[in-house]
């Protein structure tokens, strides 16, 4: 269970996105395809009558449509399956994430946190965007106060187009029909050959499961 410490900080991240949200055109969250079976995941776990599948998938945020980083969050890739015909009620805030056993395991966070922070390592500026205001090339005036050029940025257009699909691919919350899939996200800007262990924990409607990861 998450502490009120956690729940909170959930909280403020989660009216934070709301207003970041608006400068977005919105996007349906349908999750991803569920893998054939559990077994087909890294690992999986009962909790009650659904199976609990994941995958750790690092600093990677893998879509449908084109494969994202971020250096600020890792990803779970989350399915949950049940009998024929049935439907479970889902929640990122039933999920958390052990990392080197730390004592107090990070609560999934809402998919927008990852939006600043997304990358496309496909994506390559252009020399006009390149030479353009605030990205300029520096003529080797050398003085000790320059402030280092400014990177340059993704077109709005491209932007917005990757943020959606990352939203649609963020595991989808509420009543659903099983089998379902998506992707959860954790705050952890560390390297990740740095990590040593990992566990999946699962605390909702259908009961409880830990599942231990591979980095």
């Amino acid at each position: 269970m998450l502490s009120r410490f956690q729940r909170l900080a959930v909280l403020i991240v989660a009216l934070g996105l709301a207003a970041y949200a608006q400068e977005s055109p919105s996007a349906e969250t349908k999750g991803l395809p569920p893998r054939a079976t559990p077994a087909d995941y890294q690992a999986h776990a009962e909790a009650g009558k659904v199976t609990i599948a994941a995958e750790f998938t690092g600093h990677s945020v893998a879509t449908p449509d084109g494969i994202y980083s971020t250096e600020d969050y890792v990803m779970v890739e989350v399915g949950l399956f049940g009998p024929p015909d049935a439907a479970a009620k889902i929640s990122i805030g039933d999920f958390s994430l052990r990392i080197n056993g730390k004592k107090m395991p990070s609560p999934a966070l809402p998919y927008g946190v990852v939006f600043p922070s997304l990358k496309d390592p496909e994506w390559e500026p252009t020399e006009a965007s390149k030479k353009s205001k605030g990205g300029g090339i520096s003529t080797g005036g050398g003085g000790n106060n320059d402030p280092p050029p400014t990177p340059p940025k993704m077109p709005i257009e491209m932007k917005r187009a990757m943020q959606q699909r990352v939203q649609k691919a963020a595991l989808p919350e509420g009543d659903r029909m099983l089998p379902a899939a998506g992707l959860i996200f954790f705050q952890h800007g560390g390297k990740i050959k740095g990590i040593q262990t990992l566990e999946l924990m699962y605390a909702g409607a259908a009961g409880k499961a830990a599942l231990a990861l591979q980095p």
